[in-house]
């Protein structure tokens, strides 16, 4: 499976860092894997991993379910965070106004399918009116979303 990219490098940083800051340590420390192919992994390599059976069946079977919900929630304003860890609530709650209109222009939600899950985390590629993209999320010990990421898909 091919490696989760981390489209919302930002949540994942301390709290306390201003917006800017974060932007700007990410953008130093991060290839931006948006502009350019990743580069082809040796054959040999390549030869002796043996390739990682797809899941057919997400990690948590509500994950499809909560998805869509935030999704619907981000579009119309209303993000329900009492479906997140406390600490995923306080980072969107800090981005909402920067998350919402990406989100709300991506336009409505025309399929949700699920492609696989890795270390307990399912990735589900979402397709819009307007985008196509892929959404990880994770659950942890108390059922809540405590991972939720967003990229273009490839």
């Amino acid at each position: 499976m091919k490696p989760f990219l981390i489209a919302a490098a930002v949540l994942l940083l301390p709290v306390a860092t201003p917006t800017g800051a974060l932007a700007q340590v990410a953008a130093g420390s991060l290839p931006n894997s948006f502009e350019a192919p990743p580069s082809p992994a040796p054959r040999a390599a390549a030869a002796a991993t043996p390739a990682i059976p797809a899941a057919t069946t997400p990690a948590n079977p509500r994950s499809e379910a909560v998805l869509r919900e935030i999704i619907a929630g981000a579009q119309a304003g209303t993000m329900n965070y009492a479906l997140m860890s406390d600490d995923l609530a306080a980072q969107l709650r800090e981005q909402e106004a920067a998350i919402r209109p990406l989100i709300t222009g991506f336009g409505a939600v025309q399929a949700v399918d699920f492609v696989g899950s890795q270390n307990g985390a399912d990735l589900f590629a979402v397709t819009f009116a307007s985008a196509a993209t892929e959404w990880v999320i994770g659950f942890n010990e108390a059922d809540k979303v405590a991972a939720l990421l967003f990229r273009p898909a490839e």
